[in-house]
């Protein structure tokens, strides 16, 4: 008997006379119970079926708590309560209520302008976080897609998702390779739970946050769900990537054989996916695409991707399993539009070449390709001038930029101009420390004087010469070197004399620098003490991150 000894008990009661009260928690029960018993009004007038029939449509489905209760305990009673089509009535009342409501409308209409989840999530858990999500996932589904064909709004039916799976998946311990064992069927329940949420998100965009969209990825990963479901998670993580923040992004790796700490596959997907929505955008002028109504990501945003994307390789950089090719083919992967500032870039290069003292010349010149150096700050420009982990040419490279970026500074830069030769320049990213003459030159401040735009011009000159002899070097290290005095500079003006006891300065530092880094090149002909002294412990080639 559907119901049990609880239902015959009940039964027993009214067949004999006695008083039965009928309430919304036994009403189920008892017109099941009286369906299987055959107690309809043919047999006898008044009988149990009518009864409670008439509770059911007086009472108990003329308001949701009523309806979801009923509906809650028909799961119970399967499948005699889907023969008295219990279960369909129940879910169409739900359906009606909410979608004819006028308080809960008014909740809806705050939001009007936007996605407003917090006010949202407010009304609805006032409403149903202990009464729908209760629901097992398939009834939740048939309700979900009752609501929706009366003409529910998707942002609230986002935040019923929101908050039934923050409910049936809030004991899921996700920890990449180290997640806790779970019994077989309980993970395959809560597998087929997240594959169904996934099918149900709304189409709309915005209406789920990038935050929870991650947390649906971690744990489709961690529950190893179909390939579809992930990559519909991914695609929707790519079509907001200009709302996440870096959280967003760290993804636990769930595989044994990927090696890393975090899944660095996933977020090429995401971005490789974020650049298709954005040339989308541009050659349709934000119209829809095929899976999704709202518009494509409009490009206004890239400027904050690539910020993230370099974040993100920074935090990666540690990672000592991480290969050079997932590394470099992430960084490449970053459009030139969304890199305004190359701070961040060598931040993460640094940090990676930095855990991975082993790296060879060759590889370190290919982690390091993935840097534009005329766009390093000047900060960052004096911080690389003085990396030991950074290879010869990079060196080479960056104070050619700085030097060019000196030379046409008093001309074309005026005060408060942009850092990095090539474009005007946000705010620095990084911490550096500039070099003590660097630090004067920004203490100062306003218009450059005589006298400092003469300064820079001397350390113009001596740049060039010291470029000049380490190319002659380069090209024939048997050729004599050309006295530093023998000529004037190439721009035509002799060098002034400096004071006793300067040293030259941050330009003397350069010159030691690269003649450490070239092998071709006589410690007497750079004018480096063949002795080498060992510096004291205040000086520091590296900046701590």
């Amino acid at each position: 008997m559907p119901g049990g000894s609880r239902a015959f008990e009940l039964v027993t009661k009214f067949c004999y006379g006695e008083n039965l009260e009928i309430t919304e928690d036994n009403v189920a029960m008892l017109r099941c119970a009286a369906e299987h018993l055959e107690m309809t009004d043919d047999s006898n007038g008044g009988n149990l079926v009518g009864r409670a029939e008439a509770y059911l449509e007086a009472v108990a489905l003329m308001s949701l708590a009523g309806a979801v209760t009923v509906l809650r305990k028909s799961e119970e009673l399967l499948p005699v309560a889907e023969e008295v089509d219990l279960v369909g009535r129940c879910i169409d009342a739900i359906a009606h209520i909410t979608c004819n409501n006028s308080q809960f409308s008014a909740a809806l209409g705050s939001t009007a302008g936007g996605y407003n989840s917090v006010s949202v999530s407010k009304a609805v858990d006032a409403w149903w976080a202990d009464e729908l999500t209760s629901l097992r996932i398939d009834t939740f589904q048939r309700v979900l897609i009752a609501m929706k064909a009366r003409g529910f709004k998707g942002i609230a039916l986002g935040t019923l998702i929101m908050l039934y799976a923050q409910k049936s998946l809030r004991r899921l311990d996700m920890h990449g390779r180290d997640k806790k064992k779970m019994d077989p069927r309980q993970e395959h329940e809560k597998r087929v739970v997240l594959e169904t949420i996934v099918s149900l998100l709304p189409k709309e965009k915005n209406s789920m946050s990038v935050s929870f969209l991650s947390m649906l990825l971690r744990a489709a990963l961690h529950l190893d769900t179909t390939l579809a479901c992930r990559l519909d998670l991914e695609k929707r993580m790519s079509s907001q990537l200009g709302q996440a923040v870096l959280d967003d992004l760290l993804i636990p790796s769930s595989s044994l054989d990927a090696g890393t700490t975090f899944d660095v596959d996933a977020v090429q997907r995401i971005l490789a996916g974020y650049l298709e929505h954005e040339s989308e955008a541009a050659q349709l002028d934000y119209n829809t695409d095929d899976d999704f109504i709202s518009a494509a990501s409009p490009p206004n945003d890239v400027g904050m991707v690539g910020r993230l994307m370099e974040a993100y390789l920074a935090e990666i950089a540690s990672d000592a399993n991480l290969p050079i090719d997932k590394f470099t083919g992430l960084a490449e992967m970053i459009p030139e539009r969304a890199r305004f500032n190359e701070d961040g870039m060598y931040r993460a290069i640094d940090i990676y070449l930095k855990a991975h003292p082993h790296l060879s010349e060759p590889e370190r010149k290919k982690v390091c390709k993935a840097m534009d150096c005329q766009k390093l700050s000047r900060e960052a420009c004096a911080h690389a001038a003085q990396n030991d982990r950074l290879p010869v040419q990079t060196v080479v490279q960056v104070l050619y930029h700085e030097q060019r970026r000196l030379r046409e500074a008093p001309t074309h830069a005026p005060s408060g101009a942009s850092s990095f030769y090539g474009g005007e320049s946000p705010p620095p990213s990084l911490p550096y420390k500039p070099t003590p003459s660097l630090m004067g030159r920004h203490a100062r401040g306003g218009a450059a004087p005589a006298e400092e735009v003469s300064q820079l011009q001397r350390e113009n000159d001596e740049l060039k010469m010291e470029l000049l002899r380490l190319k002659m070097r380069l090209r024939d290290p048997s050729a004599p070197l050309p006295p530093t005095g023998a000529a004037p500079p190439p721009s035509g003006r002799h060098s002034m004399p400096k004071k006793p006891g300067a040293g030259g300065g941050f330009m003397n530092n350069v010159s030691k620098k690269l003649g450490k880094l070239n092998p071709f090149v006589r410690h007497d002909a750079m004018g480096v003490p063949k002795v080498r002294t060992k510096p004291p412990k205040d000086r520091r080639h590296s900046i701590g991150w």
